[in-house]
């Protein structure tokens, strides 16, 4: 048995004190615990200590360090449960701590999955183009279950759904307009898959933006044909027709604007 002969506060961290023991070879450093542990286990100079009790003021010194750590994590931002597991694992806090820490963050409501996903969904509608499946994916890799999910998910109505996705196709539009119709329809909705927009919704978004945009496909052959062209045009005839033809239908315009540029460039040549 041990006894404690004194008992210091430490400089860098008032709030922890150094355990000196004598084990029957004379003083010397034992531990440190957390000023909550002291007062808790009522330490003071000339207490015994048992080989059992030291190793329950050890565990419960653990569990003090790992919800300080935790504490500090959370006030950066919300969390959810498997975050913070993750993150005190990541610092090699023993799994039964852990288990305590997170029972007592989850009691003083600092832990609370189904606060996190509809605070975490209400932050990605308003402030990204995320789409609901991409969302969803996100949050399940946050350790979210099924069930809180779909919940927090109804936040997310269907007319901001396409709100945002008629906006991302009015982008991608800006940018395509040297394209082909086909070629930029494929990448608008490649582009909404990737988002996490379902098909619905981009079937939406497309048929809307189909009517209120004016796009001169003809410009956008004739853009495309010239550097081809500029590619094809040491061949002649009907060699440099098949390639320019084959070129142009892979990147998704129509035989008729094909046949129209090339008509015109013939032409002129």
């Amino acid at each position: 048995m041990a006894v404690i002969t004194k008992i210091t506060t430490q400089q860098k961290n008032q709030d922890r004190f150094n355990i000196f023991m004598d084990y029957g070879q004379g003083e010397k450093f034992a531990f440190s615990v957390d000023s909550d542990v002291l007062i808790k286990f009522q330490l003071k100079k000339g207490m015994e200590l048992e080989n059992f009790a030291l190793m329950e003021i050890h565990y419960q010194d653990d569990i003090r360090k790992a919800y300080n750590l935790a504490v500090s994590y959370l006030a950066r931002r919300m969390r959810a449960v498997k975050e913070l597991k993750d993150y005190l694992m990541q610092k090699d806090i023993e799994e039964p701590v852990i288990q305590e820490v997170v029972h007592k963050l989850s009691m003083q409501n600092y832990l609370n999955d189904e606060q996190f996903a509809l605070a975490y969904t209400r932050t990605q509608i308003n402030t990204t183009d995320k789409g609901p499946e991409l969302i969803r994916m996100e949050l399940k890799e946050k350790g979210i279950n099924q069930g809180i999910i779909e919940i927090s998910l109804e936040e997310f109505s269907f007319e901001q759904r396409r709100d945002k996705a008629i906006k991302l196709c009015e982008k991608s539009l800006q940018k395509g307009l040297k394209e082909s119709d086909r070629a930029v329809k494929q990448k608008i909705e490649q582009l909404l898959i990737r988002k996490g927009f379902t098909y619905d919704v981009i079937q939406y978004a497309l048929s809307e933006i189909k009517d209120d945009q004016d796009r001169d496909e003809l410009e956008a052959v004739r853009f495309q044909g010239e550097k081809l062209h500029r590619k094809y045009s040491h061949l002649t005839g009907f060699e440099y027709k098949q390639k320019m033809k084959q070129a142009l239908y892979r990147k998704g315009f129509s035989i008729d604007l094909i046949e129209q540029f090339l008509a015109k460039k013939i032409e002129k040549s």
